[in-house]
């Protein structure tokens, strides 16, 4: 190394430049392979339900994410600017996105729309240290669907994707927005209590609702219902419960879509990964019906939001109901590694290492391996390089074979999962 080449290096590791900033990091080899396979799992299966793919923007207008559409908070955004002087932003969020496409490509398609994407987004979050701001996720809408019938569906198709991808004890919490609402009418809170009661609620902070349900002079029922909401969660005899303390419609409307939704998941089979949460809440606003959030161990984050919103799309000029979630790929990675859960990434690659005198018999040789599908790597042999160099070299790689090919032309197996080396020619492979 010359002098100026070690000064540039000292000079790239003294500003960081050989790491990555707070919030993001680099995903390689392995890792990489099975956080691909995990995602085309689950890729598969919301194929097997219909679903079209669509890309949209990474950065879009920051209208499209503002506080009227209910999504993030404007200091949570990466926020730029284009040379027109346009406000832009790393989505921190797909829905508004998706909405806003299918307002615009399908505006006249009155039958149901199935919409699935893959991609980051990107949340510039200071109060969750250590937790990642690029935000893998796959996830799936369905548009112009209102009935409970699609909300089934949709849970359904959380359910088996998570299966698919390897995870087998998780839990689905589902719960509705109107719910929620219906109470916060009922108790007459003003928009500021409303705020700060959703946070103690948040927060399982009895303490904080006592306060402020002090005042209201409740009737005995919806008092005693509020006070339980922190710890409501659990089946269906939480929602025969809430039904017989509640006297709003908005409220009662809702636990018997709960009940319904129950019914039919109970078609689909799925009814031992479901439970209910009559307290849930969630960040985003434009939420109107079914909510949902996906638990597991391994993990203290969830893997899986998302939930009913049937007025967004008006907001793009498309009337169109819609329920939809995104799976989190990285919290479900984690949750895969801690669960032990092998992730098989096919079939692994070979290496031919080759002699420069031989280098067309090489060539052949990797042409017919790659023909029958084999992903083979070609690397010329240095002649101050051992082959046990090259030997490291493939399993450092999870490669699951390495060929020699000698300057007599000669061909050598190494199968570097059972140590065996043999003799070979094209022929005996080509018959493999």
């Amino acid at each position: 190394m010359s002098l100026g080449e070690y000064k540039l290096s000292e000079r790239s590791d003294a500003h960081g430049l050989l790491h990555t900033p707070e919030g993001v990091r680099d995903i390689y080899n392995s890792e990489c392979a099975k956080k691909l396979q995990v995602e085309a799992s689950i890729h598969k299966m919301l194929g097997l339900y219909g679903f079209k793919d669509i890309e949209t923007p990474t950065f879009e207008y920051f209208d499209i994410f503002n506080k009227e559409r209910g999504t993030i908070a404007s200091k949570e955004m990466y926020k730029f600017f284009d040379k027109e002087g346009n406000t832009l932003v790393l989505r921190p969020d797909f829905t508004p996105s998706i909405a806003r496409c299918a307002a615009k490509y399908y505006k006249e398609e009155e039958l149901p729309i199935r919409l699935c994407y893959n991609g980051n987004t990107f949340m510039n979050n200071s109060r969750y240290q250590g937790k990642l701001k690029e935000i893998a996720q796959v996830g799936a809408e369905l548009i112009n669907d209102d009935s409970v019938d699609a909300d089934a569906e949709m849970i359904a198709l959380v359910i088996e994707s998570l299966k698919n991808a390897g995870l087998e004890e998780f839990q689905i919490e589902i719960g509705h927005a109107d719910f929620m609402n219906g109470i916060l009418e009922e108790a007459k809170l003003d928009e500021e209590e409303a705020m700060e009661f959703k946070s103690l609620i948040e927060a399982k902070n009895l303490f904080g609702i006592e306060d402020i349900i002090a005042s209201k002079h409740l009737n005995k029922e919806l008092e005693e219902l509020i006070l339980k909401l922190p710890s409501l969660f659990g089946n269906e005899d939480d929602l025969s419960y809430a039904k017989t303390r509640v006297h709003n419609t908005r409220s009662i409307q809702a636990i018997e879509r709960l009940e319904q939704l129950q019914n039919i998941l109970r078609v689909y089979g799925v009814e031992d990964y479901i439970s209910f949460d009559l307290g849930m809440l969630s960040k985003y606003n434009y939420y109107t019906g079914i909510i949902l959030k996906g638990y597991t161990y391994g993990t203290g984050d969830v893997i899986v939001s998302g939930g009913r919103y049937d007025n967004l799309l008006r907001q793009f000029g498309k009337e169109a109901p819609a329920m939809g979630f995104i799976i989190l790929i990285d919290q479900l990675m984690l949750a895969l590694s801690c669960q032990k859960v092998e992730i098989t990434t096919g079939s692994r690659g070979w290496l031919v290492a080759y002699e420069p005198s031989a280098r067309k018999t090489a060539i052949d040789l990797v042409h017919q391996l790659r023909s029958s599908g084999r992903c083979v790597e070609l690397m010329r042999k240095e002649v101050n390089l051992e082959l046990e160099t090259y030997l490291a070299y493939a399993k450092r790689n999870q490669c699951d074979k390495l060929y020699y090919v000698s300057a007599a032309e000669k061909i050598e197996e190494v199968n570097l999962l059972t140590g065996n080396t043999a003799k070979v020619t094209h022929e005996q492979l080509q018959n493999n």
